[in-house]
């Protein structure tokens, strides 16, 4: 029999609205679409380009704004020019050509640099560079290869046993080899630079981004401010990241916005889309206008920071254009509701300001008590929403087999708030497939979360606000949140805690709001405080009353303050409040619950008692409310509520003898789809892990019913005990697990003893069928004395004690070591104010602290920045912000991260840092607090460090001495002392150990004061256990043990007299100073005294080439600085225009420097003076060659080699002999590399002059007119002698390596030392010329585009801004 084909897609379960009365409420109210609301998106910004983000209902723009506030699209365009020739010059170096159309009568130009990258979401960057790679690198990349490859073999067929010059040649060609393979193994794309430049037509600024990257900017958009214009444009056609523009700081600034992921445009449709062509897609409010307000940092992944909440919230503020309410569909958890400047600011948002605001609950289910912040702030006035879905989303956006009944998500997070509030106000559909951006290649997508749930009820809220406006009537954020309530659809069937108090309906609310507009509470928010022991963390503040354990054996009573907070307090007319007076009638429908019947409010706080008698409640959760009525008009429903939550868990009987095992098991229990078991247990005193394990019971593996063809479900655990004071996820389990016949189901997790255990087991939301389980819930303990064990390595041997009290338990610890942290200081600081997008309406300054720490990392390694004062915390901190970035020496950023440090592993490479850290607050003596705050850096060891346990102190003894900690076990006088054996340890047993120090300090030998080792200890040899049972290990570093050998004094030295020690410390300063002098007519005149005065003392002359050297390369530093200054004067013009500004000449300056470095190849107009440096230089190579002649002419290097060809040196004196012989090495080694590379720099100079085609690698071999006779022979028997005493790549030899490659024509060893050159000192500017040079030579081009283009991105002019 054929299928039927069912030909109508249920398009309206998309993007769903019948379920909330959305659909029936435009139906009856067409024009009350949205129209004449404004709604504010928190989010990762909005994409203005895509459907149904274009238009409204009536025909305006859809978004009217566009910011982004996290700062990360920023760039710094405080360098001012003035065009020449209708040219600037960009900051990477490219000349800009200004198109004529152009209007700019004040002839000043703005100029700064963008790395394309930093405005890519992640997913998009990993495209971007995949494309970019297969196109400008792979293809003449595999072509170099294999060319390279193939000379190799013809050379070796031609020379099949090489010698002298031809097995050089051989070398190189294997370099070429090995270097393309390195160049692919570590390629990294950093990403295109972009010249930006900014300037002011007479009437608004204009920005132009040259995306040509060839000084094109004709073919480049000019973008004015989004909100006066709403321009923008795709970066490039490849990338399809709508981008537009905003000016700050009088063109200083430059604001770029993007996106940093396709959250926000999702959501922002969902809120109010419209396609005109298409209602069944629009979003809930059509008519409704957006402002995009970014708080996502791309910098960061996407996470919001404390500037941006604050910078969102300051827009919000403005009067120029009224925002009426704000989706927030970001969040995160906080360890208190209580305080918290951005929380305060929030309240202020919504109390002052009069704005709405919805919010995502989290989706942090299915335990209680996992709502995130906000809506879990200090008031209630959040409108928090909890996700749900429909049979019709079930059907037409996940496409299920079967339609089940509606039901919350799964992973909704729950309430209560852990103070006691409801957290879920209400709840919406969780899930929608509609636009997301253009750069994802995509028209819609499916996203699920309560994300999706909160602009669903935001959009409502923006539909029943444009019919209150319609209708000319008044409202307030308080009568909104209240009639979404008091209107919601309660679903029996549904869990309480994730529903709040029901499913939206739109057409309900609508008549409550309208009906109730008149009302005296309408203004006005009831503050709603519990007395002490109100909520689980026993504060005096919370916001309802959760009893979490503890005594219930009697009845309990709380004291409950309500008082009365009129919107805009400060405005509000004072005839109001003297009037106000509510007659409340007070209600419980529990009997567990006792509380006044009636509440005579005014404009003052109120206090009355409730009583709480759980002495008779069962094990489990138990919740209710106490409701004030309006006795005047009850049918509105309550006007507050005190929500209670008291929690009974149940107690594991245990037995002294360990005979009782601790166990709860369940068996058959039935589950549904989306169906959840609770359990509540008060964890043994003892207990520090537990073992859930789920299987299917043995008699219905042969029943399964409506199972996947595999017979497994899906099944959520989520245990969670709480905290005072901190985040729900503190001691937290999560785990999705699949449950099949024959294969069960088993995790383990840490838990504390003598807290409340939440259990949840949740068959998935969308695992189809019904499904029985057995399940247990098991308790373990190895309780040791201290939960963190911090040991001093000069304390010697640290006894801890472990006790087990729940049953018979193996303890086996294991002490691993893995992370070395380094405490660092502020190495500067500075306070400043912030600019006027920082600043808080009417009038409130912001202002910054930015904190320097200098770091040296000695090996490749990850590291975690933690400013512990500001760490995990964001909502609840004090302070606005704690982002930091981590930049090399050359200033690129590396890394970023703010509030949590555990998101944040930066992965470097050796070398020095600069950690840059940024700090904002209202008042400035907050800050000030703050300028020398210490910052612990985190350094990953190369392998984890293991510390010997032992059974008792006397075997613990004979190993702290030993020089290792191998694994024998045998012991004695003369091995260390036989480790700790696996023990059982019977239950009320206590259990000492012994943990030895580290044996080997090599291993912490670069380790100095205030660091030490950080790890985790375990003591169970259980699987299980030792793995999720472990503890928090500091291992103090002691100082490094010092050397007590003492040189002995020669007879000599003895005579020496207190003038000779003068005489000579006089002529070591003198020699010091030599290589420091910065005008060479001083140097030579020290010289020339200290060569007469000692001509015998090699280090003189050492010094001498160290200061010729240093002058050469000022001097090519200044003939590189002559080709710049045609831009330099045009700068100087503009800053004529801007001379006010401070500083600006040297920016000016070092942005005119980076461009000459960007234009590799283009020398542009030699100065006059030019030759005159080349003459100074060459002269100054002839210099090098004369001293450095001295040196190797006064070394006996056959005494030397013989000294050095020696075994042992059995002469009493050898120490001193070995001091005196490395001196005449060093000093000789110097001088042999000083030499070759000027012979090489003067051979070099020779062919740049006469124009010698290098490209053939064939030189001619001596250069006889050239200004000192200089042969290929003469630097090649340099080299040998030079690896004699040490090899090619020594650090004091690689320069003279490099140059001996590049003019024997072998580029390809000259680039593999180069690579083995940065990866020991880092990359510099220098080494990149070079290595440009030799991929030049090689005729690399893709490898010359690739490092040529990215220059300015890994060697920028300045840091990039915060």
């Amino acid at each position: 029999m054929a299928s039927v084909i069912d030909t109508e897609f249920p398009v309206w379960g998309l993007l769903p609205k019948r379920e909330t009365g959305v659909t029936s409420f435009l139906n009856k109210y067409p024009e009350f679409d949205g129209r004449g609301i404004t709604i504010a998106i928190f989010d990762s910004g909005v994409d203005p380009g895509v459907p149904g983000l274009q238009f409204t209902s009536d025909g305006k723009p859809k978004v009217i704004d566009r910011i982004d506030c996290s700062g990360a699209g920023d760039v710094d365009t405080s360098t001012v020019v003035e065009a020449k020739n209708g040219e600037i010059v960009g900051l990477t170096g490219r000349k800009l050509k200004i198109p004529c159309s152009w209007k700019n009568p004040s002839g000043v130009y703005h100029i700064g640099i963008k790395n394309a990258f930093e405005l890519y979401p992640s997913k998009l960057k990993e495209r971007v560079e995949k494309r970019r790679k297969e196109e400008l690198w792979d293809p003449q990349h595999k072509l170099a290869l294999a060319q390279a490859t193939r000379k190799l073999i013809e050379f070796d067929l031609k020379n099949p046993q090489p010698t002298g010059k031809d097995k050089l040649k051989k070398e190189d060609l294997e370099a070429q080899i090995e270097v393309l393979n390195n160049l692919e193994k570590k390629y990294c794309d950093v990403g295109p630079a972009y010249d930006c430049v900014v300037f002011h037509d007479g009437g608004m600024w204009r920005v132009c981004i040259d995306t040509s990257e060839k000084g094109d900017l004709a073919s480049c958009r000019v973008l004015g401010p989004f909100r006066e214009t709403r321009d923008f444009a795709a970066l490039t056609q490849l990338d399809q990241l709508h981008y537009s523009v905003n000016v700050h700081n009088d063109g200083n600034t430059l604001e770029i916005v993007g996106m940093c992921s396709s959250h926000g445009t999702h959501v922002a449709s969902i809120a109010a889309a419209y396609f005109p062509d298409a209602p069944e897609k629009n979003g809930i409010a059509p008519g409704a206008q957006i402002v995009s307000l970014t708080i996502g940092d791309n910098r960061l992944g996407s996470m919001e920071t404390g500037t941006a909440l604050v910078r969102a919230m300051i827009r919000v503020m403005q009067k120029d254009m009224p925002i009426d309410l704000i989706n927030m569909s970001y969040g995160e958890h906080a360890h208190w509701a209580s305080s918290g400047r951005v929380g305060e600011l929030m309240n202020e948002v919504i109390d002052k300001w009069g704005v709405v605001w919805v919010a995502s609950a989290g989706n942090h289910g299915p335990a209680l008590c996992t709502i995130g912040t906000p809506p879990d702030i200090s008031t209630n006035s959040v409108i928090g929403v909890g996700a749900y879905v429909s049979p019709e989303m079930m059907v037409a956006e996940y496409s299920l087999r079967q339609k089940q009944p509606g039901g919350a998500y799964t992973w909704s997070s729950r309430g209560p708030s852990v103070d006691g509030a409801f957290g879920v106000s209400i709840c919406a559909p969780g899930g929608a497939i509609t636009s997301v951006p253009a750069f994802t290649l995509r028209g819609s997508q499916l996203m699920n979360g309560t994300s999706m749930a909160s602009p669903h009820v935001c959009g409502a809220v923006a539909i029943l606000l444009s019919g209150m406006k319609a209708k000319g009537l008044p409202h307030s954020p308080y009568s909104v949140k209240r009639a979404l309530e008091n209107t919601a659809m309660f679903q029996n069937d549904l869990d309480p805690f994730a529903q709040g108090h029901g499913l939206l309906q739109v057409e309900k609310a609508f008549e409550h709001l309208t009906s109730n507009c008149n009302h005296p509470d309408r203004d006005v928010r009831f503050h709603v405080t519990c007395g002490f022991g109100g909520g689980t963390t026993g504060l005096s503040n919370c916001k309802g009353i959760h009893i979490r354990g503890g005594l219930q054996d009697r009845p309990r009573d709380f004291s409950v303050t309500v008082e009365p907070i009129f919107a805009k307090a400060d405005d509000a007319d004072p005839a109001l409040k003297i009037n106000f007076n509510l007659k409340l009638a007070l209600s419980c429908s529990e009997s567990w619950i006792e509380c006044p019947s009636h509440l005579d409010l005014m404009h003052m706080a109120r206090v009355f008692s409730v009583r709480v008698d759980s002495t008779a409640l069962e094990a489990g959760v138990h919740s209710t409310s106490v409701k004030a009525y309006d006795i005047s008009c009850p049918d509105k429903g309550p006007v507050f509520e005190v929500p209670i939550t008291v929690v009974r868990p149940q107690h594991i009987p245990l037995s002294s003898s360990g005979s009782s095992r601790p166990v709860l098991s369940f068996r058959d229990v039935y589950f549904k789809s989306g169906g959840i078991q609770r359990h509540f247990v008060m964890v043994p005193e003892d207990a520090t892990w537990a073992v859930v394990r789920l299987q299917l019971p043995a008699e219905r593996e042969k029943a399964i019913s409506g199972m996947s063809c595999s017979g497994s479900s899906r099944f959520v655990i989520h245990c969670l005990q709480l905290r005072p004071q901190l985040v729900c996820k503190t001691l937290e389990f999560h785990k999705m697990v699949n449950v099949a016949p024959q294969l069960d189901a088993v995790q383990g997790f840490p838990v504390r003893g003598g807290v409340v255990l939440e259990v949840v087991v949740a068959k998935w939301w969308a695992s189809l069928g019904k499904a029985w389980l057995d399940y247990s819930i098991e308790f373990h303990g190895l309780r040791p004395e201290h939960p963190v064990v911090s040991m001093h390595g000069g304390e010697g041997i640290m006894q801890v004690e472990v006790r087990s009290s729940l049953r018979h338990e193996d303890v086996a610890p294991a002490v691993s070591l893995k992370n070395q942290v380094l405490v660092l200081r502020p190495t500067e600081s500075k306070i400043g104010p912030l600019t006027t997008r920082d600043v808080i309406p009417p009038g409130r300054q912001i202002y910054e602290l930015h904190l320097t720490y200098d770091f040296h990392v000695a090996k490749a390694t990850e590291i975690t920045p933690n400013s512990t004062l500001l760490s995990d915390l964001l909502y609840e901190s004090e302070f606005e912000s704690q982002l930091w970035m981590i930049f090399d020496s050359n200033k690129q950023l590396i890394a970023a991260g703010d509030a949590y440090p555990c998101k944040y592993v930066a992965k470097v490479e050796k070398g020095d840092f600069t950690l840059r850290l940024h700090v904002r607050h209202e008042r400035r003596d907050a800050l000030e607090r703050l300028t020398d705050l210490p910052l612990l850096l985190s350094q990953r060891l190369p392998s984890p460090i293991s510390l010997d346990v032992y059974a008792s102190y006397s075997q613990a003894m004979l190993s702290a001495g030993s020089p290792s900690t191998g694994s024998s076990s045998a012991s004695g006088p003369h091995s260390g002392g036989k480790k700790m054996p696996v023990t059982q340890l019977s239950p009320g047993s206590i259990l000492p150990i012994y943990i030895a120090p580290i044996s080997n300090e090599k291993s912490i030998k670069s380790s100095t004061y205030g660091q030490y080792l950080s790890g985790a200890i375990s003591y169970a040899k259980d699987e299980i256990g030792k793995k999720v049972d472990v503890y928090p290990f500091k291992y103090i570093i002691p100082e490094a043990p010092k050397k007590s050998a003492s040189p002995k004094v020669d007879s000599k030295d003895k005579e020496r007299t207190k003038w000779d020690e003068y005489c000579e410390a006089l002529r070591d300063l003198k020699t010091t100073w030599l290589s420091k002098m910065e005008l060479i007519q001083q140097s030579t005149a020290l010289y020339e005294e200290l060569k007469s005065s000692h001509p015998d003392h090699l280090a003189v002359h050492v010094a001498r080439l160290q200061s010729l050297e240093a002058e050469k390369e000022k001097l090519k530093e200044k003939k590189k600085d002559s080709g710049k200054k045609g831009a330099n004067k045009a700068s100087e013009g503009g800053k004529e225009a801007e001379k006010g500004k401070e500083g600006e000449k040297e920016i000016d300056e070092k942005a005119s420097a980076s461009s000459e470095k960007g234009s590799h190849g283009d020398d542009g107009e030699k100065e006059v003076g030019d030759d005159c440096k080349q003459e100074k230089i060459i002269s100054i190579l002839r210099q090098i060659v004369i001293v450095a002649d001295a040196v190797i002419k006064a070394v006996n290097q056959p005494s030397l080699l013989a000294y050095y060809g020696m075994k042992v040196d059995n002469r009493p004196d050898a120490s001193k002999i070995k001091g005196q012989m490395d001196k005449q090495k060093w000093s000789l080694l110097e001088s042999l590399v000083r030499k070759g590379c000027a012979l090489s720099e003067l051979y070099s100079i020779f062919i740049e002059n006469q124009g010698i085609n290098n490209e053939s690698n064939e030189l001619p071999s001596s250069i006889s007119d050239s200004p000192t006779p200089v042969s290929l022979d003469e630097i090649d028997v340099l080299m040998r002698d030079v690896l004699k005493f040490a090899d090619s790549t020594d650090s004091k030899v690689i320069q003279f390596s490099v140059w001996h490659a590049v003019v024997m024509g072998h580029h390809g060893r000259a680039l593999r030392l180069l690579q083995r050159q940065v990866a020991e000192d880092g990359p510099t500017r220098k080494l990149e010329d070079k290595s440009l040079h030799s991929y030049q030579s090689l005729g690399w081009t893709h490898c010359i585009r690739h490092f040529e283009q990215s220059i300015p991105v890994r060697y920028p002019v300045s840091y990039h801004p915060f």
